[in-house]
Protein backbone atom coordinates (compact mmCIF):
# COMPACT_ATOMS: atom_id res chain seq x y z
CA UNK A 1 0.00 0.00 0.00
CA UNK A 2 2.95 2.42 -0.22
CA UNK A 3 2.51 5.95 -1.62
CA UNK A 4 -1.62 5.49 -1.24
CA UNK A 5 -2.19 7.12 1.92
CA UNK A 6 -2.63 11.26 0.79
CA UNK A 7 -1.75 14.04 2.23
CA UNK A 8 -4.76 15.95 1.42
CA UNK A 9 -8.06 14.74 1.00
CA UNK A 10 -10.10 15.08 -2.31
CA UNK A 11 -13.60 14.70 -4.03
CA UNK A 12 -11.80 15.01 -7.55
CA UNK A 13 -12.71 11.51 -9.47
CA UNK A 14 -12.49 10.34 -12.73
CA UNK A 15 -13.27 7.75 -15.98
CA UNK A 16 -11.09 6.58 -18.56
CA UNK A 17 -12.20 6.80 -22.23
CA UNK A 18 -10.98 6.30 -25.52
CA UNK A 19 -7.80 7.65 -25.96
CA UNK A 20 -8.47 10.27 -22.59
CA UNK A 21 -9.49 10.70 -19.51
CA UNK A 22 -12.94 12.40 -17.69
CA UNK A 23 -12.01 13.67 -14.54
CA UNK A 24 -14.82 15.16 -12.07
CA UNK A 25 -14.53 17.93 -9.82
CA UNK A 26 -16.82 19.56 -7.23
CA UNK A 27 -18.18 22.20 -10.13
CA UNK A 28 -17.15 21.27 -13.59
CA UNK A 29 -16.16 17.83 -15.82
CA UNK A 30 -13.45 17.77 -17.99
CA UNK A 31 -12.50 15.69 -20.54
CA UNK A 32 -9.11 15.30 -22.63
CA UNK A 33 -8.80 13.21 -25.60
CA UNK A 34 -5.13 12.61 -27.36
CA UNK A 35 -6.45 13.04 -31.35
CA UNK A 36 -5.03 10.78 -33.86
CA UNK A 37 -2.90 13.86 -34.77
CA UNK A 38 -1.51 14.02 -31.61
CA UNK A 39 -3.39 16.99 -30.59
CA UNK A 40 -5.26 17.23 -27.38
CA UNK A 41 -8.62 18.24 -27.56
CA UNK A 42 -10.35 19.84 -24.30
CA UNK A 43 -13.83 20.02 -23.41
CA UNK A 44 -15.03 21.32 -20.49
CA UNK A 45 -18.44 22.21 -18.67
CA UNK A 46 -19.76 23.24 -15.01
CA UNK A 47 -21.85 20.63 -13.81
CA UNK A 48 -23.69 20.70 -10.22
CA UNK A 49 -24.55 17.37 -8.45
CA UNK A 50 -28.47 17.32 -7.71
CA UNK A 51 -27.18 16.27 -4.13
CA UNK A 52 -25.94 20.31 -3.83
CA UNK A 53 -29.11 21.22 -5.30
CA UNK A 54 -31.51 19.67 -3.22
CA UNK A 55 -30.82 19.43 0.70
CA UNK A 56 -32.58 16.67 1.43
CA UNK A 57 -30.06 14.41 -0.76
CA UNK A 58 -27.03 14.35 0.83
CA UNK A 59 -28.10 12.19 3.87
CA UNK A 60 -26.36 8.92 3.60
CA UNK A 61 -27.64 6.67 1.91
CA UNK A 62 -29.55 9.03 -0.36
CA UNK A 63 -26.43 10.85 -1.46
CA UNK A 64 -24.93 7.43 -2.63
CA UNK A 65 -28.47 6.57 -4.60
CA UNK A 66 -28.22 9.84 -6.44
CA UNK A 67 -24.11 9.72 -7.12
CA UNK A 68 -24.90 6.04 -9.13
CA UNK A 69 -27.02 6.90 -11.07
CA UNK A 70 -25.43 10.59 -11.56
CA UNK A 71 -21.97 8.60 -12.28
CA UNK A 72 -23.75 5.89 -15.03
CA UNK A 73 -25.02 9.49 -16.86
CA UNK A 74 -22.08 10.99 -17.14
CA UNK A 75 -19.70 8.23 -17.96
CA UNK A 76 -22.00 7.31 -20.69
CA UNK A 77 -21.94 10.49 -22.26
CA UNK A 78 -18.35 11.16 -21.68
CA UNK A 79 -17.56 7.99 -23.09
CA UNK A 80 -19.97 8.71 -26.40
CA UNK A 81 -18.47 11.81 -26.63
CA UNK A 82 -14.88 10.31 -26.82
CA UNK A 83 -15.78 8.02 -29.81
CA UNK A 84 -16.59 11.04 -31.32
CA UNK A 85 -13.47 11.91 -32.18
CA UNK A 86 -12.49 8.21 -34.00
CA UNK A 87 -15.58 7.79 -36.31
CA UNK A 88 -14.50 5.98 -39.03
CA UNK A 89 -14.54 7.86 -42.16
CA UNK A 90 -17.57 6.85 -44.62
CA UNK A 91 -18.25 8.51 -48.50
CA UNK A 92 -20.90 10.49 -48.01
CA UNK A 93 -21.94 10.44 -51.73
CA UNK A 94 -22.36 6.24 -51.53
CA UNK A 95 -24.01 6.22 -48.43
CA UNK A 96 -27.37 6.34 -47.58
CA UNK A 97 -29.41 6.15 -44.31
CA UNK A 98 -31.91 3.71 -43.77
CA UNK A 99 -35.71 4.57 -43.55
CA UNK A 100 -35.39 3.90 -39.63
CA UNK A 101 -32.24 6.17 -39.15
CA UNK A 102 -33.97 9.16 -41.05
CA UNK A 103 -37.00 8.47 -38.83
CA UNK A 104 -35.07 8.31 -35.54
CA UNK A 105 -32.67 11.55 -36.64
CA UNK A 106 -36.34 13.49 -37.95
CA UNK A 107 -38.23 12.17 -34.84
CA UNK A 108 -35.33 13.47 -32.35
CA UNK A 109 -33.67 16.25 -34.20
CA UNK A 110 -31.20 18.39 -32.10
CA UNK A 111 -31.68 15.63 -28.82
CA UNK A 112 -30.34 12.67 -30.91
CA UNK A 113 -27.64 12.03 -28.91
CA UNK A 114 -29.64 12.50 -25.40
CA UNK A 115 -31.46 9.81 -27.27
CA UNK A 116 -28.71 7.34 -28.07
CA UNK A 117 -27.76 7.92 -24.40
CA UNK A 118 -30.86 7.27 -22.32
CA UNK A 119 -31.70 3.40 -24.50
CA UNK A 120 -27.91 2.97 -23.92
CA UNK A 121 -27.79 3.62 -20.27
CA UNK A 122 -31.46 1.32 -20.06
CA UNK A 123 -29.93 -1.28 -22.06
CA UNK A 124 -26.66 -1.24 -19.45
CA UNK A 125 -28.75 -1.56 -16.69
CA UNK A 126 -31.14 -4.36 -18.44
CA UNK A 127 -27.46 -6.33 -18.78
CA UNK A 128 -26.73 -5.36 -15.16
CA UNK A 129 -29.54 -6.37 -14.06
CA UNK A 130 -29.51 -10.25 -16.26
CA UNK A 131 -25.95 -10.76 -15.62
CA UNK A 132 -25.70 -9.92 -11.70
CA UNK A 133 -29.19 -10.63 -10.28
CA UNK A 134 -31.21 -13.07 -12.79
CA UNK A 135 -28.63 -15.65 -13.42
CA UNK A 136 -27.43 -15.66 -9.78
CA UNK A 137 -30.83 -15.95 -8.72
CA UNK A 138 -31.81 -19.12 -11.60
CA UNK A 139 -28.59 -20.75 -10.14
CA UNK A 140 -29.54 -20.63 -7.04
CA UNK A 141 -33.28 -21.57 -7.44
CA UNK A 142 -32.42 -24.80 -9.52
CA UNK A 143 -29.68 -26.19 -7.23
CA UNK A 144 -31.29 -25.15 -3.17
CA UNK A 145 -34.60 -23.38 -3.99
CA UNK A 146 -36.55 -24.79 -0.75
CA UNK A 147 -32.96 -23.71 1.82
CA UNK A 148 -33.25 -20.28 2.69
CA UNK A 149 -29.69 -20.05 3.84
CA UNK A 150 -28.18 -21.87 0.81
CA UNK A 151 -30.02 -19.94 -1.48
CA UNK A 152 -28.69 -16.94 -0.10
CA UNK A 153 -24.54 -18.87 -0.32
CA UNK A 154 -25.03 -20.66 -3.49
CA UNK A 155 -26.74 -17.02 -4.97
CA UNK A 156 -23.91 -14.97 -3.47
CA UNK A 157 -21.16 -17.00 -4.86
CA UNK A 158 -22.35 -17.21 -8.15
CA UNK A 159 -22.91 -13.50 -8.31
CA UNK A 160 -19.29 -13.36 -7.36
CA UNK A 161 -17.58 -15.95 -9.39
CA UNK A 162 -19.86 -13.89 -12.35
CA UNK A 163 -18.12 -10.78 -11.86
CA UNK A 164 -14.87 -12.19 -11.32
CA UNK A 165 -14.70 -14.16 -14.48
CA UNK A 166 -16.03 -10.92 -16.40
CA UNK A 167 -13.55 -8.32 -14.70
CA UNK A 168 -11.15 -11.00 -16.25
CA UNK A 169 -12.29 -11.53 -19.39
CA UNK A 170 -12.41 -7.77 -20.11
CA UNK A 171 -8.84 -7.76 -18.69
CA UNK A 172 -7.69 -9.54 -21.68
CA UNK A 173 -9.18 -7.72 -24.44
CA UNK A 174 -6.60 -6.29 -26.76
CA UNK A 175 -8.70 -2.92 -27.62
CA UNK A 176 -9.57 -2.60 -23.68
CA UNK A 177 -5.63 -2.40 -22.97
CA UNK A 178 -5.08 1.24 -23.79
CA UNK A 179 -8.65 2.36 -22.00
CA UNK A 180 -6.98 0.57 -19.04
CA UNK A 181 -3.57 2.72 -19.58
CA UNK A 182 -5.47 5.85 -18.96
CA UNK A 183 -7.22 4.71 -16.28
CA UNK A 184 -3.85 4.09 -14.65
CA UNK A 185 -2.81 7.41 -15.81
CA UNK A 186 -6.26 9.02 -14.20
CA UNK A 187 -5.66 6.94 -10.33
CA UNK A 188 -1.74 8.57 -11.21
CA UNK A 189 -2.42 11.82 -11.36
CA UNK A 190 -4.62 11.95 -8.41
CA UNK A 191 -2.88 10.43 -6.14
CA UNK A 192 -0.23 12.82 -7.08
CA UNK A 193 -2.54 16.24 -6.47
CA UNK A 194 -3.88 14.27 -3.40
CA UNK A 195 -0.16 14.18 -1.98
CA UNK A 196 0.17 18.17 -2.87
CA UNK A 197 2.96 17.55 -5.68
CA UNK A 198 3.49 19.43 -8.63
CA UNK A 199 1.24 17.96 -11.73
CA UNK A 200 4.11 16.76 -13.81
CA UNK A 201 5.06 13.60 -15.62
CA UNK A 202 7.57 12.91 -14.16
CA UNK A 203 5.80 13.76 -10.39
CA UNK A 204 2.78 11.40 -11.19
CA UNK A 205 4.62 8.86 -12.60
CA UNK A 206 6.14 7.85 -8.89
CA UNK A 207 2.40 6.95 -8.04
CA UNK A 208 0.75 3.33 -7.87
CA UNK A 209 -2.00 2.96 -10.63
CA UNK A 210 -4.61 1.57 -7.73
CA UNK A 211 -6.90 3.89 -5.83
CA UNK A 212 -9.14 3.55 -3.09
CA UNK A 213 -11.87 5.41 -4.69
CA UNK A 214 -12.22 3.27 -7.77
CA UNK A 215 -15.46 2.24 -9.62
CA UNK A 216 -13.57 -0.95 -9.81
CA UNK A 217 -13.44 -1.33 -6.11
CA UNK A 218 -16.82 0.35 -5.62
CA UNK A 219 -18.76 -2.34 -8.35
CA UNK A 220 -16.78 -4.73 -5.89
CA UNK A 221 -18.18 -3.66 -2.69
CA UNK A 222 -21.86 -3.60 -4.38
CA UNK A 223 -21.47 -7.37 -4.55
CA UNK A 224 -20.54 -7.87 -1.20
CA UNK A 225 -23.21 -5.78 0.14
CA UNK A 226 -25.53 -7.07 -2.10
CA UNK A 227 -24.86 -10.34 -0.47
CA UNK A 228 -25.48 -9.06 3.07
CA UNK A 229 -28.50 -7.66 2.17
CA UNK A 230 -30.53 -9.57 0.08
CA UNK A 231 -29.76 -12.33 2.91
CA UNK A 232 -32.71 -10.69 5.32
CA UNK A 233 -34.91 -11.03 2.74
CA UNK A 234 -36.39 -14.08 0.57
CA UNK A 235 -39.14 -16.16 -0.12
CA UNK A 236 -40.32 -19.67 -1.79
CA UNK A 237 -41.77 -17.79 -4.67
CA UNK A 238 -38.88 -16.97 -7.44
CA UNK A 239 -40.54 -13.83 -8.69
CA UNK A 240 -40.88 -12.52 -5.44
CA UNK A 241 -37.47 -12.91 -4.43
CA UNK A 242 -36.38 -11.47 -7.41
CA UNK A 243 -38.55 -8.41 -7.23
CA UNK A 244 -37.33 -7.73 -3.75
CA UNK A 245 -33.76 -8.34 -5.05
CA UNK A 246 -34.74 -5.45 -7.86
CA UNK A 247 -36.50 -3.35 -5.23
CA UNK A 248 -33.40 -3.01 -3.12
CA UNK A 249 -30.46 -1.88 -5.38
CA UNK A 250 -31.08 1.28 -5.04
CA UNK A 251 -30.35 0.36 -0.91
CA UNK A 252 -27.37 -1.36 -2.15
CA UNK A 253 -25.66 1.16 -4.03
CA UNK A 254 -26.07 4.18 -1.10
CA UNK A 255 -24.80 1.57 1.50
CA UNK A 256 -21.85 0.85 -0.63
CA UNK A 257 -20.95 4.15 -1.92
CA UNK A 258 -21.45 5.34 2.09
CA UNK A 259 -18.14 2.57 2.27
CA UNK A 260 -16.31 3.37 -0.14
CA UNK A 261 -16.57 7.21 0.64
CA UNK A 262 -15.43 5.94 4.21
CA UNK A 263 -12.38 4.18 2.75
CA UNK A 264 -11.26 6.67 0.70
CA UNK A 265 -11.56 9.50 2.97
CA UNK A 266 -10.45 7.67 6.48
CA UNK A 267 -6.09 6.06 7.17
CA UNK A 268 -8.03 3.66 9.72
CA UNK A 269 -6.40 -0.09 9.69
CA UNK A 270 -10.12 -0.94 9.09
CA UNK A 271 -10.46 1.37 6.26
CA UNK A 272 -7.12 -0.31 4.79
CA UNK A 273 -8.49 -3.32 5.20
CA UNK A 274 -11.98 -2.90 3.57
CA UNK A 275 -10.05 -1.24 0.36
CA UNK A 276 -7.67 -4.40 -0.04
CA UNK A 277 -9.94 -6.77 -1.93
CA UNK A 278 -11.24 -3.76 -4.73
CA UNK A 279 -6.90 -2.13 -4.90
CA UNK A 280 -6.31 -6.20 -6.17
CA UNK A 281 -9.52 -5.89 -8.74
CA UNK A 282 -8.05 -3.25 -9.93
CA UNK A 283 -4.72 -5.35 -11.09
CA UNK A 284 -7.33 -6.65 -13.76
CA UNK A 285 -8.66 -3.16 -15.02
CA UNK A 286 -5.75 -0.58 -14.44
CA UNK A 287 -2.17 -0.54 -16.88
CA UNK A 288 1.10 1.40 -16.34
CA UNK A 289 0.41 4.59 -19.00
CA UNK A 290 2.76 5.94 -20.96
CA UNK A 291 3.99 9.94 -21.05
CA UNK A 292 1.61 10.51 -23.24
CA UNK A 293 -0.89 8.95 -21.64
CA UNK A 294 -0.04 10.96 -18.41
CA UNK A 295 0.09 13.80 -20.31
CA UNK A 296 -3.96 13.82 -20.91
CA UNK A 297 -4.51 13.18 -17.48
CA UNK A 298 -2.90 15.67 -16.56
CA UNK A 299 -4.73 18.16 -18.54
CA UNK A 300 -7.77 16.72 -17.60
CA UNK A 301 -7.50 17.41 -13.83
CA UNK A 302 -5.91 21.13 -14.22
CA UNK A 303 -8.80 21.85 -16.25
CA UNK A 304 -11.39 20.74 -13.48
CA UNK A 305 -8.87 22.22 -10.83
CA UNK A 306 -8.86 26.05 -12.72
CA UNK A 307 -11.40 28.04 -14.92
CA UNK A 308 -10.27 28.28 -18.48
CA UNK A 309 -11.88 29.78 -20.95
CA UNK A 310 -10.13 28.50 -23.88
CA UNK A 311 -12.00 25.15 -23.11
CA UNK A 312 -14.31 23.69 -25.29
CA UNK A 313 -18.35 23.43 -23.61
CA UNK A 314 -19.84 20.30 -24.05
Amino acid sequence: MENIKPKKKSSIGGQAVIEGVMMRGPDSISMCIRKADGEVAIEKRPYKSFIQKVPILKLPILRGIVAFFESMIIGMKTLMNSADYFDLEVDEADYKPSKFEEFITKLCGDKLKDVIVFFSLILSIFLGVGLFIIVPNVIAKFTFSNDRFMYNVVEGIARLVIFFLYIILIAYMEDIRRVFQYHGAEHKTIHCYEHEEGLTVENVKKYPVLHPRCGTSFLLIVMVVSIAVFSFFWDKNFWITLAERLALLPLVAGISYEIIKYAGKSDSKFAECISIPGMWMQKFTTREPDDSQIEVAIKALEHVLVDDPEADKW
